[in-house]
């Protein structure tokens, strides 16, 4: 049977990941290696892998940073503690957290010295959650993962605002802000909605394109965020054959004896060639057509971190 290949645009890196994968590539030109990273710098194993070989060393805990050893904060952003503790090191830390993760950042210190009770829609234990809530008091801030955490919350605060994680599903956290609003009328936000661009741009394509696919695939790590939602936003789109593949190390090309129509689309961490290496095998093994649907361009772009600019 004929393949339909349709990719689905927009997809791949966005401009927070490629600024904080820049910033890693210019730190080991700079400083040579190794040059230590707190966390996987984006949650993409193809890419950690590659920057592990140029001399990355990726670490969870500030303690294995060697004295005055160059130190990159990943594009999830850290909490004050562990700013504090690469200082205590003395550390050259260059900032690679994506601007987008930042302005929660600033918005959720704003609010706090508002005299705001704040509650973070996010998921816990992501590290850029963890880096969120780190960012100010722990009496001050409440995560709220679900519409269920909202219904246990007591009513007794004088002044409510919200913030939310970047990579979270749109309709999902619509639902949570909403229950919110029920409960907290006065409840104020961002001027601007913190799930970011690429986020909300990539799951809009996958919505208005996976329903005319038999089965899709997101190309995507499982622990990033984003690639998981668009998983779910491809199912909710009414493409119920909807699946994670990290590679084409994955793909059981057998499964797809019987679809007509593929839909590809992948995480915004996720370089470009990890798709197409899945087409070529698809290519392998069926006479496949290639169709490309692009919702719309993105034109976006961070600028370096000061101390990294060359």
């Amino acid at each position: 049977m004929k393949k339909e290949i349709h990719l689905i645009s927009p997809r791949g890196f966005c401009a927070g990941v490629t600024r904080a994968i820049d910033v890693v590539n210019i730190a080991l030109e700079k400083y040579g290696s190794p040059v230590y990273v707190k966390h996987e710098i984006v949650h993409n194993k193809s890419v950690i892998e590659e920057l592990k070989l140029k001399g990355a060393v990726f670490i969870e805990d500030i303690k294995d940073v060697p004295q005055g050893a160059p130190l990159i904060f990943s594009a999830h952003g850290v909490s004050k503690l562990v700013v504090q503790e690469a200082n205590e090191k003395k550390a050259i830390t260059i900032d690679a957290t994506c601007p987008l993760v930042t302005k929660v950042h600033v918005q959720a210190k704003k609010f706090s010295a508002q005299g705001y009770h704040i509650f973070l829609i996010g998921h816990r234990n992501h590290p850029e959650v963890e880096g969120t809530l780190g960012q100010i008091d722990p009496s001050e801030i409440t995560l709220i993962e679900n519409t269920n955490d909202v219904s246990l919350l007591k009513t007794n605060f004088e002044k409510v605002a919200f913030v939310t994680q970047t990579t979270l599903s749109v309709d999902d956290t619509k639902e949570i802000i909403n229950q919110l609003k029920i409960k907290f009328p006065k409840i104020v936000s961002s001027a601007k909605e913190d799930i970011c661009y690429a986020t909300t741009n990539r799951q809009n394509a996958i919505k208005k394109y996976a329903i005319g696919c038999d089965k899709f695939i997101v190309v995507g790590s499982r622990n990033s965020s984003n690639s998981s939602r668009l998983v779910d936003v491809a199912i909710n789109a009414g493409c119920s054959d909807a699946v994670l593949l990290d590679s084409k190390d994955e793909l059981d090309l057998d499964l797809y004896e019987n679809a007509k129509v593929i839909g590809i689309s992948s995480g915004a961490s996720v370089p470009e060639d990890l798709v197409l290496d899945i087409v070529e095998k698809f290519k392998s093994k069926y006479d496949v057509e290639i169709k490309n649907f692009e919702l719309q361009k993105e034109t976006v772009s961070f600028n370096l971190p000061k101390n990294i600019r060359r």
